[in-house]
């Protein structure tokens, strides 16, 4: 199984010293984590798009790039691409490129994305929410297996066997679906044959394993390849020192962006009760010390089978030196200890 962390790079929506100057410290840190858990170890580094004020990562294979040239190893991800609302040219062009700069360890995780800040930003109509990503997956798919394209689609001008350039070094480069729980979209996903990652945020994660039975049989009856399907569980936590060290640390800050989206969802509140409750042995939240955090990774694992499984350590306002320090303990110590587990499973 490939471990591995993601984050949507947050920034203080409103900081003293300008939004640029936040914004320049938080990338210049990102690039320091990603350098450390590759040195560390670590499988997978996936970066989020997003267009809001409180995330600096609106154009991830730019960030990507700039890790690209500083590692030699991790895999470089998006975490995820908002294809609805981008163009699959540009997509393919750009992780293309990092795929090159990177030496082939660049993927696309293609997603319709948690928030829509992105569809009037770029002049789509939110009705099309559905045929936008189905189309625009659709012309990704084309221009990876190819490299003359033949498209035609209702939300985008044709493609008349123009070439996309330039081509990755990967040969095909890889594209994983993001999706946040919806059958309809697993089983897509598992039609087309590709990869699957399952955001699990909340509730019991043992819940969501149906997915990947739903995803896993939609493939065989569309007579996909077995081999080439991946699945990853997207998960919150943090690894520190001790568990109560991780507990006081992580707390703040997630609470703190777990309750302003509820905000604007319509959520209660959440509680330190109910955090202590999800960082427990059937929660959502993977969180405490190396030990408590490898034992329930495999312990999850048993129940998925899953491929892959990515960390979100780096949210809300987490100082950068306790995130760092997350990174070093999950790939010195909880890494170890779950290769360790499955090898012997």
């Amino acid at each position: 199984m490939e471990l591995g962390l993601y984050t949507f790079a947050d920034v203080d929506p409103n900081p003293a010293g300008g939004k640029g100057a936040e914004a320049a410290r938080r990338v210049r840190d990102l690039v320091e984590e990603v350098e450390l858990a590759d040195q560390v170890g670590l499988d997978v580094f996936g970066l989020g798009e997003h267009h809001r004020p409180d995330y600096a990562a609106s154009a991830p294979a730019m960030i990507l790039a700039a890790a690209a040239v500083k590692t030699k190893n991790i895999r470089l991800t998006s975490a995820v691409t908002v294809l609805s609302s981008d163009d699959p040219v540009r997509v393919f062009q750009q992780f293309s490129t990092l795929d090159l700069l990177s030496n082939g360890r660049a993927e696309i995780m293609a997603g319709r994305g948690s928030f829509i800040e992105s569809f009037p930003l770029f002049g789509y109509n939110l009705e099309d929410y559905d045929q936008l990503f189905e189309e625009k997956l659709d012309l990704l798919l084309a221009i990876r297996d190819g490299e003359h394209v033949n498209w035609s689609g209702a939300m985008r001008p044709p493609l008349n066997g123009q070439g996309v350039y330039p081509r990755p070094l990967q040969e095909p480069l890889p594209v994983w679906i993001a999706v946040g729980g919806t059958p309809q979209s697993v089983a897509r996903a598992g039609a087309f044959g590709l990869p699957v990652a399952i955001a699990i945020i909340g509730g019991e994660p043992r819940r969501f394993a149906p997915l990947l039975d739903l995803y896993r049989e939609a493939a065989r009856r569309a007579d996909q390849d077995a081999t080439r399907l991946k699945t990853s569980i997207n998960v919150h936590g943090f690894i520190a020192d001790t568990t109560q060290a991780a507990a006081d640390q992580f707390y703040g800050p997630q609470s703190e962006v777990m309750n302003r989206i509820g905000r604007e969802r319509g959520w209660g509140p959440t509680s330190r009760a109910q955090f202590d409750l999800s960082r427990g042995p059937n929660g959502a939240l993977f969180l405490g010390d190396p030990e408590t955090v490898a034992e329930k990774i495999v312990a999850h694992h048993r129940i998925f089978k899953n491929d892959r499984f990515l960390l979100q350590m780096a949210i809300g306002l987490m100082p950068h030196a306790q995130v760092m320090r997350g990174i070093e303990l999950y790939g010195t110590k909880v890494a170890p200890l779950v290769r360790k587990a499955l090898t012997e499973g």
